[in-house]
């Protein structure tokens, strides 16, 4: 294998979109992340949402964490959200982390790893497609989705490394390489016209 190389590896932020505490978000997250990570042409970074302090109301103007979030999306060439479904939609503290960005979503290409009980989430992802749509974000065909409630997760919600879910991983990974790197260098040649 050859050495990841910052100048061609496409920049992709991994968000973990739930926030409730006993949430297992972050543990998916994780586990995604360490898969993603063994490409050479990603260069991987997670961004949990726990992590920013951002207001309960949007406020006149953005705050130094709204800011902080805004740019990481900004920086990055591609998303990766990891969802819970929530009430056959996703959690409000994803909407909020959405909503705080606009310009930055532009152009550029997201994936879904969503997980619940019985759908595996699949309901938050198809919301979720609505949402990414009316920011110009291209969302990729395949997802990575799983039952919590299955045998191939264990207590902590980590999914076991199996053949089948491996080849998910690899196919929605592949597309959002395609994608992103045909729209970041369809950015650098004349900027995205909403």
């Amino acid at each position: 294998m050859t050495a990841r190389d910052p100048a061609t590896a496409l920049r992709v932020a991994v968000l973990v979109g739930s926030t409730r505490k006993g949430r297992v978000g972050d543990t998916v997250a994780d586990w995604f992340a360490g898969l993603a990570c063994r490409r050479e042409d990603l260069d991987v970074t997670v961004v949990d949402l726990a992590d920013f302090d951002l207001p309960a109301r949007l406020p006149a103007e953005p705050t130094g964490e709204m800011a902080r979030l805004a740019a990481l999306i900004g920086e990055s060439d591609a998303f990766v959200v990891v969802t819970p479904e929530y009430n056959r939609s996703f959690p409000a503290s994803l909407k909020q982390a959405i909503d705080i960005a606009y310009d930055e979503w532009h152009g550029k290409p997201a994936g879904f790893v969503s997980y619940g009980c019985r759908s595996s989430g699949l309901h938050a992802v198809e919301a979720l497609r609505c949402v990414f749509i009316e920011l110009h974000v291209v969302t990729m065909r395949d997802t990575v989705s799983f039952d919590l409630f299955d045998d191939g997760v264990d207590d902590s919600g980590r999914p076991a490394d199996d053949d089948e879910l491996g080849r998910t991983v690899t196919a929605m990974l592949d597309q959002l390489v395609w994608w992103g790197t045909a729209l970041r260098a369809a950015r650098a040649e004349r900027p995205y016209v909403t």
